[in-house]
């Protein structure tokens, strides 16, 4: 049985960028002892939902894992540290086009429950403010699919939301 060359093996095709899909982290960072989470409101100038309130999410870059994504935006926007074992999977969103991606994006959102640091705005020309918010009370003028993925997570856990299909 002769053995094969890597010049056997299939080429790897260029990637078709047109057509991906964006791929980005969110993080729900629920303090379970006093049953609030942490939120960024946009600034009023963001090219995306300015002035509305959201979870810490970002784009991942190319070749990062999507929980070293969630740890770094997380830390970027918030100060807040986590590790990739603490992140578990509270909500997929699935969007069909969105700002900066019109080939669609799939968003997944992380809880984490454990984390260092106290919440700062490190990204004071992209947000208004970071805070905590009580589970109950949450804002108005909230992102609509990271709200609903928030609203899913702390009523009936992990779910998948499909957006504009």
């Amino acid at each position: 049985m002769a053995q094969r060359t890597t010049d056997d093996q299939p080429k790897a095709l260029p990637p078709a960028l047109e057509s991906m899909t964006l791929l980005v982290a969110a993080v729900i960072v629920h303090d379970k002892a006093t049953n609030r989470v942490l939120l960024l409101q946009r600034s009023h100038n963001a090219k995306f939902a300015p002035g509305m309130w959201d979870l810490p999410v970002g784009k991942s870059e190319p070749g990062e894992p999507i929980t070293q994504t969630a740890v770094r935006e997380l830390h970027e926007e918030t100060g807040l540290t986590v590790t990739p074992q603490a992140l578990k999977v509270a909500h997929i969103i699935h969007g069909a086009w969105g700002v900066e991606a019109p080939g669609g994006f799939l968003t997944v959102v992380f809880a984490a429950h454990e984390w260092s640091g106290e919440p700062e705005n490190r990204e004071p020309r992209k947000h208004a403010q970071v805070q905590w918010a009580d589970t109950h009370t949450l804002p108005p003028h909230f992102v609509n699919t990271t709200s609903d993925a928030l609203h899913h997570y702390l009523s009936t856990g992990p779910d998948v939301t499909l957006d504009g299909w």
